[in-house]
């Protein structure tokens, strides 16, 4: 087994997905260290889901067990920015899971999308803690049949091509499988 320090996480990571591609699982592997072997190292889990239903809260105690004690969770639906500063103060990685159901969040309470992405973006220079986000790729799919359903494939569309450029690693997932996209070098702070 490789020590996690042989595999260091680079200040920002975007990690992408479809529903049920294994995207949540590697990232939480990434963020602990996990992923080559290794004992977990503390994180913290910043939560955007909402238990609207009985089948979103199996989901979340499911994230929940699954994780285990190394994490600390935060639950924040809307100030993603804000949380992730107060986070970053405890030292440790962040995992954001996800920015798919943020921005529904966002959208369903009337906020402003673009101001909203422009603060976390902004935020992410001001963090000396590596932070991986989760986001579902929506756009390889069939074109939504409503008008909300496009607006929000397309402001999804949006808010991954902001976190991907400011990213310094993106990786896609398929099949469990990740594929690196993008891998800048690490730069200094």
């Amino acid at each position: 087994m490789e020590h996690i320090s042989t595999f260091p996480l680079p200040p920002v990571t975007l990690v992408l997905g479809g529903a049920r591609s294994g995207k949540s699982t590697h990232a939480e592997r990434l963020v602990t260290g996990t992923l080559h072997g290794g004992a977990p190292r503390p994180a913290v889990y910043i939560a955007t889901a909402e238990a609207g239903d009985v089948e979103m809260a199996t989901r979340i105690m499911a994230h929940r067990t699954r994780r285990g004690a190394v994490w600390t969770t935060i639950e924040e639906p809307l100030k993603l920015a804000e949380v992730m500063e107060q986070a970053a103060a405890r030292g440790q990685p962040m995992l954001v899971d996800c920015l798919t159901l943020w921005l529904s969040n966002l959208m369903h309470a009337g906020e402003d999308v673009d101001q909203a992405t422009d603060d976390l973006v902004r935020s992410l220079d001001d963090h000396n803690q590596p932070v991986v986000f989760v986001s579902n790729e929506v756009g390889l799919g069939i074109v939504p049949e409503t008008p909300l359903g496009r607006t929000f494939r397309d402001a999804m569309g949006r808010l991954n091509m902001r976190i991907a450029e400011r990213a310094d690693r993106v990786i896609l997932m398929a099949a469990g499988l990740p594929l690196t996209m993008k891998d800048r070098p690490a730069r200094s702070r």
